[in-house]
């Protein structure tokens, strides 16, 4: 069984409340997933994030298929930290850490995610060329969106 990591750090010019208010909003997910992934909230992004919080979403991933995926908000400190994992989605497993933390003249944002393909060995395969490049584009196009959104680090 073979589980990857992805990890991924950026900095912002804002407040940590700022960020937190932001990043711990399960409606602000859309906002920084690209547009042609059409994510779409189903349930579960009525209220700010809690520990047992059900979202449910469609994502189209790759080649127009449609996919619906069930996250479970596991863990929440304010303003620190928050982890979702996949409940029921097109990986066999993930795990999602958010950390958050005030630096000098504004925030560190860092992303751990460690998951699992589906189909076997067929998946390992298909990892290199097609699911971490996927991964690496989305967290690219939060990258771009934030600072737009925020500003650029300086």
């Amino acid at each position: 069984m073979k589980i990857y990591t992805k990890k991924s750090t950026q900095r912002l010019p804002i407040t940590i409340e700022q960020a937190w208010e932001f990043l711990s909003n399960p409606a602000n997910l859309k906002t920084i997933t690209p547009p042609y992934m059409g994510f779409e909230i189903l349930s579960g992004a009525d209220r700010p994030m809690y520990p047992g919080q059900i979202i449910q979403y469609i994502v189209t991933p790759i080649a127009g298929i449609k996919a619906k995926w069930v996250t479970e908000i596991t863990h929440v400190v304010d303003q620190k930290y928050f982890v979702d994992e996949q409940r029921f989605g097109p990986y066999a497993f993930w795990h999602h850490k958010h950390f958050i933390k005030p630096i000098e003249g504004g925030v560190e944002m860092e992303d751990i995610i460690d998951y699992k393909i589906p189909m076997g060995i067929l998946g390992q395969i298909v990892h290199p060329f097609l699911v971490k490049p996927k991964l690496d584009e989305i967290f690219e196009y939060r990258r771009k969106k934030l600072i737009a959104l925020f500003g650029d680090f300086k």
